[in-house]
């Protein structure tokens, strides 16, 4: 790309913030804090069993929606569904009172450790500066995600901020991204899209002619055999002055 496009629509977690990358760190940490309460449970294998009931929670599509909005019960939902089947397994579990205060305490961590990727401030100042209307789209409930703009002072640098809790519509549906280019006032040809998850932030924009711009933030590169494919791949956010 050889110029700045008219607008560029942002995605928040994982894009702009530090968000979900550090999670199997957290979980280890917040499993060896509760060493005392698992009893002759090994940590590794409570570490997989999250792992296993994680995948199983936000690889369904029919059910991401719902547990986006409700993302500290779908943390417990995990931890119990990691006892059940380490009970069915024949290991000893502890109480569901255990089992919630872990993912409780994970949810404390998480939310701690949030932070802005490095050159993302920066980045969209100096869009601002030229000139370039930005728009915030991001899919979770109202209060975390309107919490997370006012904590990394995100409002003033955007024209327009779309929570699905608070627009009641969200990635990948269609108006998600025309809506915002209508409040920016410009086309698909004169947008680009930038985020992290390749169908939301890829292939949906890209539907709509929109040029799709991944970041790839943890440096994990596409899954071998994507079908989706990124009109651009950046590991920094800078990328898009170059």
């Amino acid at each position: 790309m050889t110029q700045l496009p008219t607008a560029i629509l942002f995605d928040l977690d994982d894009t702009l913030l530090v968000a979900f990358g550090p999670s199997p760190s957290q979980w280890r940490r917040t499993i060896a804090a509760f060493a005392d309460h698992l009893g002759p449970l090994e940590a590794e294998i409570v570490g997989v069993a999250i792992r296993v009931a994680t995948d199983d929670l936000w690889g369904d599509p029919s059910r991401h929606k719902y547990w986006r909005h409700r993302i500290d019960e779908a943390r417990r939902k995990i931890v119990a569904d990691a006892f059940v089947a380490l009970a069915a397994a024949g290991h000893p579990v502890p109480a569901e009172a255990i089992g919630d205060a872990m993912a409780d305490a994970y949810n404390a961590l998480h939310d701690e450790e949030l932070e802005m990727f490095p050159d993302a401030h920066a980045t969209l100042d100096r869009l601002k500066e030229l000139g370039v209307r930005l728009a915030l789209i991001t899919n979770g409930a109202a209060a975390p995600q309107r919490a997370k703009v006012e904590r990394f002072a995100l409002e003033h640098r955007f024209d327009h901020i779309q929570i699905e809790g608070e627009h009641g519509f969200g990635k990948p549906e269609e108006r998600a991204y025309t809506h915002a280019m209508e409040v920016l006032g410009v086309g698909p040809r004169e947008t680009w899209m930038v985020g992290d998850n390749l169908e939301w932030e890829v292939a949906g924009p890209q539907r709509l002619g929109i040029h799709a711009i991944w970041h790839d933030g943890y440096g994990n590169g596409l899954p071998p055999g994507s079908p989706i494919v990124p009109d651009r791949i950046i590991r920094r956010l800078s990328e898009l002055l170059e």
